[in-house]
């Protein structure tokens, strides 16, 4: 509820006022040369709903005052135009991304907590999965439905496709859930630790057909590369660690974005990669156009049809059982 006129309540601060000149109008001062008509009674049912006649005034008061503030119940209506982003994120799936430099995480462990909280921050955008390691797959295709993408994309291991990097299929696979896209804008988010060494397509060719669908990729190069600690389940021993060498092709990765008119980054601990996310949120936002439509319903006879009722109260009551006539008996 709200009040269409709320400066009317400023006519409450004239309350007190009227509260004083009705109670001194209550009071009657006869010449009288005795008072032995006067004694003292005790108080009856009259004397109170006298005494109680200043109250029932202040309140038709209050009750006018708020019928002039017009109080209303808002309804509202949104029409929502949206323009957004077709955006598809490339996850790559090899043995390499269980590379510990990430600490106390592994690589594919931060990567799809960052993927998550950046998924969380859109809004109106239609998101699909492909993951990759020999080869590519679709996880989720594109969809509104952020939850179920969250869900599929938590149930990620590494293991689950044959071990490879197949960069340029991680690529071409996507492409083609998007190229059929009819968005104002096509966005993909390539996300590898290796270099490409699997598939039948190479990653620049794979740039080279998302630049003709108007396809931007943002890469993103994780990990630190060079030595960097490997768990190894030994059979004897458990779990032990390794320092492996993995090395990671920027130049190529940097060549993609170039070619598709995107952004090469480098994510070296949780941090930066979190910071990579935000900056590919702010730069890729959707256009939405919102109309409002308000419908207002008056509420004023609430409060008016008491204010009348009570004016009628009190205007009975003064000219029946409160009527004040002075009378002695000598």
């Amino acid at each position: 509820m709200i009040f269409r006129h709320p400066a009317f309540f400023l006519l409450l601060l004239l309350i007190p006022f009227i509260w004083t000149l009705a109670k001194r109008r209550q009071k009657l001062e006869l010449p009288f040369s005795t008072f032995s008509c006067l004694e003292k009674r005790p108080w009856t049912l009259r004397m109170m709903l006298y005494k109680m006649l200043p109250c029932l005034r202040v309140l038709v008061l209050v009750l006018l005052i708020t019928a002039m503030a017009r109080p209303c119940h808002v309804s509202s209506d949104r029409e929502f135009q949206t323009h957004g982003l077709d955006i598809m994120i490339s996850l790559d799936l090899s043995g390499s991304m269980l590379a510990e430099d990430f600490q106390p995480e592994n690589r594919i462990y931060v990567a799809k907590q960052e993927a998550v909280k950046f998924i969380q921050g859109r809004e109106n955008d239609r998101i699909g999965l492909v993951v990759f390691a020999k080869k590519a797959f679709t996880q989720c295709p594109l969809t509104l439905d952020y939850r179920i993408l969250i869900e599929l994309l938590s149930e990620l291991r590494v293991g689950m496709i044959a071990d490879g990097t197949a960069i340029g299929m991680g690529i071409a696979t996507a492409v083609n859930r998007l190229r059929d896209s009819d968005a104002k804008s096509k966005v993909l988010i390539l996300i590898t630790d290796g270099a490409n060494n699997s598939g039948n397509i190479d990653p620049i060719t794979a740039a080279e057909l998302a630049r003709t669908f108007d396809i931007k990729i943002y890469t993103i190069a994780v990990g630190r590369g060079g030595l960097v600690p490997f768990p190894i389940d030994d059979p004897l021993f458990g779990k032990r660690y390794v320092q492996a060498n993995v090395e990671i092709d920027e130049m190529t990765l940097k060549r993609i974005a170039d070619i598709t008119g995107g952004l090469f980054f480098r994510a070296r601990d949780p941090q930066s990669l979190s910071e990579i996310y935000e900056k590919i949120n702010r730069l890729e936002k959707s256009e939405v156009k919102v109309k409002e439509y308000k419908s207002y319903k008056e509420l004023f006879p609430i409060f008016l049809v008491p204010v009348l009722l009570l004016l009628l109260i009190d205007i009975l009551f003064r000219q029946t059982v409160l009527l004040k006539v002075p009378k002695c008996n000598s």
